[in-house]
């Protein structure tokens, strides 16, 4: 058994090229022994072998109770993936003293700006003007901007203000718009002191032009967001999917969109890839794209550097920085996949 502290490296679906350049890999090997498995879960024998003496653990790894008690030197599960997976025994990892940290904050402000910049495109209909100029069927001026509206001034809501929301409210203030946030896991004082206008679920999609839905999913929302619900969205609404498709009722979100009921940037699906005859794929009135909001260079540049800044505080024996902390209650309700 060597004195050096055991980092097990297991970040499925996350690759080498993400999480592991040959920089982060000289860097972890300053800080412990490194074991790592790419490809696809680690398989549970080697993780078996590893329990009763790693410390750190990068990766989607399962650790239930069970393993839990088998790691005795464990003091810090790094979650990779960005989400709270429902393979944790987060109570039990917080009454040990073991540090749970997702890398979320660090894809937020690419989903922030992917945010803005669909909320104008489909606000502007900018996304249209190619194609009609392609056509020799362009307008000039006001004629081609009779659907047209600006972020400017404008009444806009989040659901949700958690690593998303925070990465967005920066870049909606220069435009001086109304923010109006729902979030039922935060006070409404907290909120204000955030410079953002706490209001119901029902406010949040009837008294915005700009709607964003940047909610994790939990065992308390999975498919709130219903056909009722939506019904209530303003007709002349645009609409943002950027976290997750089961906060909706997807279909008939998209049916609505589909319908002109209101315009709709969808980046999110409740299965990925979506296969290649699927229907959705024909609705019209919807700005679609394939999970590309957070997956930047930039963004896995700061996963790595948030990852080897609190692997190193947690093996000092210090607490970590940069990551967001698993808050055991909460961390337990998500479902993300």
């Amino acid at each position: 058994m060597s004195d050096k502290p055991l980092i097990l490296f297991d970040p499925f679906p996350r690759n080498e090229a993400m999480v592991y350049t040959p920089e982060t890999a000289a860097a972890l090997a300053q800080m412990g022994r490194v074991v790592t498995h790419f490809g696809s879960r680690m398989p549970d024998h080697m993780v078996e072998d590893l329990l009763p003496e790693v410390s750190v653990i990068v990766g989607q790894t399962a650790m239930p109770k069970e393993r839990l008690d088998r790691a005795p030197n464990l003091r810090g599960i790094l979650n990779v993936k960005a989400n709270w997976e429902p393979n944790i025994d987060y109570a039990e990892a917080h009454a040990r003293g073991i540090q749970v940290l997702s890398a979320a904050p660090a894809m937020a402000p690419a989903v922030a700006e992917y945010c803005l910049a669909q909320a104008i495109t489909l606000a502007r209909g900018l996304h249209k003007a190619d194609p009609l100029f392609r056509a020799a069927r362009e307008a000039y001026g006001i004629a081609g901007n009779v659907d047209a509206y600006s972020l400017y001034g404008a009444d806009v809501a989040l659901v949700g203000y958690g690593n998303l929301g925070r990465a967005l409210a920066p870049l909606l203030r220069p435009f001086g718009c109304r923010i109006m946030v729902h979030d039922p896991w935060l006070s409404d004082g907290y909120l204000r002191a955030e410079g953002v206008e706490p209001v119901g679920l029902e406010a949040a999609l009837g008294a915005s032009q700009f709607l964003f839905l940047l909610a994790g999913v939990t065992t308390e929302n999975e498919g709130g967001l219903d056909r009722t619900r939506l019904l209530g969205i303003r007709s002349d609404a645009t609409v943002i999917l950027a976290s997750r498709a089961e906060i909706v009722d997807f279909p008939a979100f998209l049916d609505l969109a589909g319908q002109g009921r209101f315009r709709a940037a969808v980046d999110v699906f409740p299965e990925e890839p979506v296969d290649r005859d699927d229907a959705m794929r024909h609705t019209p009135n919807v700005l679609f794209s394939s999970h590309l909001a957070g997956g930047l260079h930039p963004s896995y540049a700061r996963i790595r550097d948030m990852m080897l800044d609190d692997i190193g505080q947690i093996l000092r024996g210090m607490p970590p920085l940069r990551m967001q902390k698993a808050e055991p209650r909460l961390a337990a309700k998500m479902r993300s996949r």
